[in-house]
């Protein structure tokens, strides 16, 4: 299966990676991949280094990119206010504007609203937009 995904679906398994290490933090991590990747308990698959680098980069970053998160939301506001799927997508577009820079940043903001559509509401989806905008904004 791992063979034959594309960028939008390893950022696909990235969130739901991210997301089911936020709520249980302690979890296997190889052990995840394989639940994520595998359409059987037998085989062991091959993770995609882009899922790798996605999950292991926003893990690693996320102090920094919850910094900056932050410095777009109204007063008054914290991360922990944030629905965590969107924290998470924001997390994952943010590093991916950060660190990869064959990717173009339009392209980026695109994904993390696909994301945003399919794991949240609309609403939430013009807060990522938001956000992701004023970032773009910022950076030309």
């Amino acid at each position: 299966m791992t063979e034959s995904l594309t960028r939008h679906q390893i950022r696909i398994k990235a969130f739901q990676m991210l997301f089911a290490l936020n709520a249980n933090p302690d979890a296997d991590q190889e052990q995840l991949y394989q639940q994520l990747l595998s359409s059987n308990d037998i085989d062991v698959v091959a993770v995609p280094d882009y899922l790798r680098e996605l999950v292991e980069g926003v893990l690693a970053d996320q102090t920094a990119l919850d910094a900056k998160i932050s410095q777009y939301l109204m007063s008054g506001w914290t991360l922990g206010r944030i629905a965590k799927t969107d924290l998470i997508i924001l997390q994952i577009a943010f590093f991916e504007l950060d660190h990869e820079h064959d990717i173009p940043r339009r392209a980026v903001v695109n994904e993390a609203l696909e994301l945003a559509k399919q794991f949240s509401d609309d609403r939430s989806r013009r807060f990522v937009n938001g956000v992701l905008s004023h970032e773009l904004d910022k950076n030309n």
